[in-house]
């Protein structure tokens, strides 16, 4: 293909990034914002990886299986940045309902956080909705030279769209925009990136609707040398366990790098805003913990969509060194490699502005996970069919650490020592992300291409 040809494939992505990013940037701020307490922060994040492992299956396996005039993939896509558009417009708005939020419900919480919840999984569920039929595009329409290349650009554009997401906040708070509200309420800051981001979002998802036309099976089946790929997904159709069995080898050994590489950032996505405040920002502590609604908490909120910026920007500028690095898996160990680097560095780190380098690097173990697994798999699974269901079954590679991750943080946090502020250590957790990805880096040996 050419090089626009790939580009097409994946602009949306662009789009379904700012989403991802705003969530990813926004998410322990919006609930520490409801009142949530920081030993139970992780535990808001099993949401979104839990239905990334209920979804994504599905719509690859859905997808193997439908031809229509708007292709195979698309259909799914579209409707997933659909719902996210409606859900990204609700979210952030959690905190404005109008009902006491000092009113305790189910299990203690508000309201306003039950809302949250709600919509933080339908948010979730609608990304991965979206965002899964762009890999499965490339595994279907990109040869294998051309994959590392494909992955590559897929890789900087939602490295370029987390850039945009990330920075809203701050932006709009430089604009003049409140950064700050009552209690229990979400900053207008945020507010308006999540409604900005969610108009981007279809505009990029139209963008890759109306440029891309997908093969019929007939053009499917002669690109992928084997006509017998339709037969057997449209008759036999073998259950997931029954294609789990006949997985290839690296399926596995990719999904051991994987656990140890998502584990590491579900870790940096709970506990960045709490590391940045309590180190760089001197944020007060009030009854034991950082106190959320104090102004310097919500500049260090802002300050970690800066600093996640600086990661997407790294990771931007280390996707186009990936295709030169000739050796795959060497290229995928230096990156988690150097990721690794940054997040134990952060530990010492207290000036904002050093901050940046610590990120950089947590960017190029960032472009590596994002390249590196789906080019390696997708060209052990040619040939052999049920594209869609490896690579939605393969996604469990992506959720499952980050649930087991988000049920022991917590619980790690809490035999922590305290902080010398007397707040719990959330610094240290970023250690320990660090010392995931070492692991994750010794990990690529297993791997055989």
């Amino acid at each position: 293909m050419k090089f626009w040809g790939l580009w097409n494939l994946s602009f949306g992505f662009f789009g379904v990034q700012i989403a991802y990013a705003l969530q990813s940037a926004n998410i322990s701020r919006i609930f520490s914002t409801l009142g949530a307490d920081p030993h139970s922060l992780s535990f808001f994040w099993i949401l979104p990886p839990l239905m990334g492992m209920i979804v994504q299956p599905l719509v690859g396996t859905y997808s193997d299986r439908t031809w229509t005039r708007w292709g195979r993939r698309i259909p799914y896509l579209f409707l997933g940045a659909a719902v996210a558009v409606a859900v990204m417009c609700l979210l952030p708005n959690a905190g404005s309902l109008q009902l006491d939020n000092n009113t305790k419900l189910w299990a203690g919480m508000s309201a306003a956080m039950l809302f949250g919840l709600l919509m933080l999984m339908l948010l979730d569920t609608s990304i991965n909705m979206a965002m899964q039929p762009f890999k499965m595009l490339v595994g279907d329409m990109v040869n294998e030279r051309q994959k590392k290349l494909a992955y590559s650009i897929q890789s900087f554009l939602c490295n370029a769209g987390s850039v945009v997401g990330f920075v809203f906040p701050f932006l709009f708070t430089c604009l003049g925009i409140k950064n700050t509200a009552e209690q229990g309420v979400v900053p207008d800051s945020v507010i308006y990136s999540f409604y900005i981001g969610a108009l981007i979002l279809i505009l990029c998802v139209l963008y890759t609707t109306i440029k891309v036309r997908e093969w019929e099976p007939k053009t499917y089946a002669e690109y992928n040398e084997a006509l017998e790929v339709k037969n057997d997904e449209e008759n036999s159709r073998p259950s997931m366990l029954k294609l789990l069995v006949n997985a290839p080898s690296a399926f596995w050994t990719i999904g051991l790098v994987q656990f140890f590489c998502w584990a590491a950032f579900l870790f940096m996505w709970s506990y960045t805003n709490g590391t940045v405040a309590a180190n760089a920002f001197n944020t007060p502590v009030s009854g034991g913990e950082l106190d959320a609604a104090s102004t310097a908490y919500q500049e260090a909120g802002n300050w970690v969509g800066i600093l996640y910026a600086v990661q997407a920007a790294g990771s931007v500028l280390w996707a186009m060194v990936i295709p030169q690095i000739k050796n795959t898996k060497l290229g995928y160990s230096i990156s988690l490699l150097l990721g690794a680097v940054g997040f134990i560095s952060m530990y010492f780190i207290h000036d904002p502005y050093v901050l940046f380098a610590s990120f950089a690097l947590i960017g190029c173990a960032w472009a590596a996970t994002l390249a590196y697994p789906f080019t390696l798999l997708t060209n052990a699974l040619t040939g052999k069919g049920h594209m869609g269901t490896y690579l939605g079954l393969f996604n469990c590679t992506i959720c499952l650490p980050q649930i087991v991750a988000a049920v022991l943080g917590g619980i790690i946090l809490k035999y922590l020592p305290q902080a010398a502020n007397g707040a719990s250590d959330q610094p240290m957790m970023l250690v320990l992300a660090g010392i995931l990805l070492l692991f994750g880096a010794v990990a690529v040996r297993s791997v055989k291409e």
